[in-house]
């Protein structure tokens, strides 16, 4: 008979780590996860002396120990009730062709809600994560992906639902991925349904791939920023096929981009590092402004491996690119966000993370003078970055930090949704910790109680 307690504790004593230490893991491999459980530190001595953790705490316990001990660990094997969940990784379903016909499949499966509640995705992880990259990279061009059933589909039906992808981009930058999802997984539905009924021509197919790739990189964002970071990445796999299909690199390399920088957050920074450089070298460089773009996400991965020479190179290299004559059929509608403000916001995260506090303030504070404007997502995090310059500078300036990390909090707090951007409130609190004395502090700690419990 199965004792929990006695082969959990055998189990934990392999891992090498105390109970809180276990803990802490977990909380931070839910959170990888998206998740928003979180367990108090000395739970894990309960599960010791016999006590079943309650649902979603078994699978996700038996995967990290499965992580931890180089193989397979069950509920069953510790005598811990199934809490209903299929673990599985993000990749699940996505390994097909690079064919029309494989994109198609792979977009009807990350569309497709049925499951969804017994079936919990994993984070990829390790070159797990870098595997689509290189496959995209690397698979053979598709020579035809028009077809000859149902009724014809003109190029002018694709000129609305392009119209309406492109409200949907710019819906997000003033409300955060909570709340514009649903409304792109609607149009994405849509765009399968031609894919799959309608009779087109090969332009029109690419255009309707390239479509249906770029409601799949705005979907695979939105669940980014919103901290779901499994379906971020099943959304971007598929849209990766989709660009395939489409023969669109420029989409393909900013679909990488976007991998890149949640491998960045996930810390897993040579991977960052990895699909940016892949990003890169597969597109031809035909629109300034996604070089750029890609010149950036590149940046910001050096930045994160403290490589500064490279991320100076690539930052350099981004504002060069935003100085070049654009191609005469102009840049795709969804690098729009591409300007000199955005590149000067994240040559500011560069140097933060850089450490180089007046680098970081004179690039932040040059975006915000650009942008026209500070209750957006991106006004949030440029005052949250900037904030933090001045509290971890040599001589804080706590009431600067203070003064726009309020402007933060109460753009979060009131028209955005973005857990991504709660994060870097979080990280500023943690920069202020020594600080915690001061009653400005204290006040800011307290109105942004509310932001982060929310998170």
């Amino acid at each position: 008979m199965v004792v929990a307690g006695e082969v959990f504790s055998r189990l934990l004593a392999e891992t090498g780590l105390a109970p809180e230490s276990f803990a802490r893991r977990l909380n931070d491999y839910a959170e990888r996860q998206g998740r928003p459980d979180r367990m108090h530190l000395k739970t894990p001595y309960k599960w010791k002396k016999g006590d079943r953790p309650t649902r979603p705490w078994p699978t996700l316990a038996a995967v990290l120990l499965t992580q931890l001990l180089g193989r397979a660990v069950t509920c069953d094997e510790l005598g811990w009730p199934d809490d209903g969940f299929e673990a599985l990784p993000a990749s699940a379903g996505l390994v097909l062709p690079w064919t029309a016909s494989g994109a198609l499949q792979a977009v009807q499966v990350v569309n497709d809600p049925g499951g969804m509640y017994r079936r919990m995705f994993l984070t990829l992880l390790g070159s797990a994560a870098a595997s689509p990259a290189h496959e995209w990279l690397l698979a053979a061009p598709i020579d035809h992906v028009g077809t000859a059933k149902g009724h014809p589909l003109s190029g002018e039906v694709v000129d609305h639902l392009d119209a309406i992808t492109a409200g949907l981009r710019r819906m997000d930058d003033h409300l955060g991925g909570g709340q514009t999802l649903d409304l792109v997984r609607h149009h994405l539905a849509t765009v399968i349904t031609l894919l799959q009924e309608r009779r087109y021509s090969d332009s029109v197919g690419r255009r309707l791939h390239a479509a249906a790739g770029e409601l799949l990189r705005l979907a695979g964002w939105l669940a980014f920023d919103d901290g779901h970071h499994p379906q971020a990445q099943r959304f971007w796999i598929a849209g990766l096929y989709e660009a395939h299909a489409a023969g669109d690199r420029g989409l393909g390399a900013n679909i990488l981009g976007f991998m890149s920088c949640q491998a960045k957050d996930l810390g897993q920074i040579r991977q960052a590092v990895t699909i940016a450089e892949t990003a890169r070298a597969g597109y031809p460089a035909t629109s300034p402004k996604v070089a750029a773009i890609l010149d950036l996400r590149a940046a910001e991965a050096y930045a994160n491996e403290h490589s500064v020479t490279d991320s100076r190179r690539a930052i350099d290299a981004a504002f060069s690119r935003l100085t070049d004559t654009p191609p005469e059929h102009g840049n795709p509608d969804w690098a729009y966000w591409i300007n000199t403000a955005q590149a000067h916001a994240q040559a500011g995260y560069c140097f933060v993370k850089l450490e180089d506090w007046p680098n970081a303030r004179e690039h932040l504070r040059a975006a915000l003078r650009l942008q026209g404007g500070d209750y957006t997502r991106e006004g949030a995090l440029r005052n949250a970055l900037l904030a933090q310059t001045y509290v971890r500078q040599d001589h804080p300036d706590l009431d600067r930090a203070i003064a726009l990390g309020d402007q933060a909090v109460a753009t979060l707090s009131g028209q955005v949704t973005s857990a991504r951007c709660v994060k870097h409130v979080r990280n500023l609190i943690d920069a202020m910790d020594p600080y915690r004395r001061n009653a400005g502090v204290r006040r800011f700690r307290e109105n942004a109680r509310d932001l982060l419990h929310v998170a």
